[in-house]
Parts: structure tokens; C-alpha cells; sequence
């Protein structure tokens, strides 16, 4: 059962997953997702409350749009991460507390990891490996 269709698309999702800051574009989109879910006023209340009832709404919300604009258009990511960054910040003060720090933190590190993702980088070497190759070309040499 080697040809199932569940292994055709690992790699496939591996290899879309590469070309992206993946991790960063997930963690801002659960952070806006997650002070959504915290904000508990219904509409009414919120219309009456007037721009501040508004924004506790819209910053995560722009915060999930940045979040999957950056999974699905990469090039843009360095705007998404700032954007993302600053209504993570600003919903320290219009949706409790950035929905209770979690919604912020998630938002905040998400941002920081679209902004340092660098899509033309190398694969880190782990010191072991480069230590072994150190190893056979002295071995080599000698």
C-alpha cells in the first residue's frame, strides 16, 4: 500500500511549507484567531461603545489577514510582519489585554518570525555534522 494518496502530499505540503515563513504566518494568524475568540461583547454593545468597541474587533482581525496574506503571498512578508507586530500591540489596549497576553504573544512572536525569515538561506549545518566533515577531510588530507 505503498502508492497511497496520503504520501503524495507530504512532500508536496514539505516542500510549499519551505518557500514561506510558515511557522511565523500560523502563529500570527492563531494569535488574532485567539483574541477574537476571547472578545465576548455582542454587536450592540460594541456600536454603542462606538471606535473603541470597533478596533477591538479589527485589529485581530487584521492580525488573521496578515497572518494568512503571509502564508500565501510571501513576497510581501517584511509589511504583513510590521502590520502584524502593531495590532498585536495595539490589542494590549482595545480587546482585553491582547486577549489575555496569549493573543498578543502569539501575534507579537509570529510577527518577529515573518520578519527574520530569509527565503534564499542555506539549511543550518548542526555542529556534529560539520565536525564530522571536518573530520574525514583531515583524513583525507593526511
Amino acid at each position: 500500500m505503498s502508492d497511497s494518496p496520503r504520501q503524495g502530499w507530504r512532500p508536496a505540503f514539505r516542500a510549499w511549507r519551505a518557500h514561506r515563513p510558515f511557522w511565523g504566518g500560523l502563529l500570527l494568524t492563531l494569535g488574532g484567531g485567539w483574541i477574537l475568540l476571547t472578545e465576548k461583547a455582542s454587536l450592540k454593545v460594541i456600536m454603542h461603545v462606538g471606535m473603541q468597541g470597533v478596533a477591538g474587533y479589527l485589529l485581530p482581525t487584521v492580525m488573521v489577514l496578515c497572518g494568512l496574506l503571509t502564508l500565501f503571498s510571501p513576497a510581501q512578508r517584511l509589511f504583513y510582519s510590521i502590520i502584524g507586530v502593531l495590532c498585536s500591540l495595539g490589542s494590549w489596549l482595545t480587546s482585553n489585554l491582547g486577549g489575555f497576553f496569549v493573543g498578543l504573544a502569539l501575534g507579537a512572536v509570529g510577527s518577529c518570525l515573518i520578519f527574520g525569515w530569509l527565503p534564499d538561506q542555506e539549511p543550518r549545518v548542526s555542529r556534529r555534522k560539520r565536525k564530522k566533515e571536518a573530520r574525514a577531510t583531515e583524513a583525507v588530507q593526511a
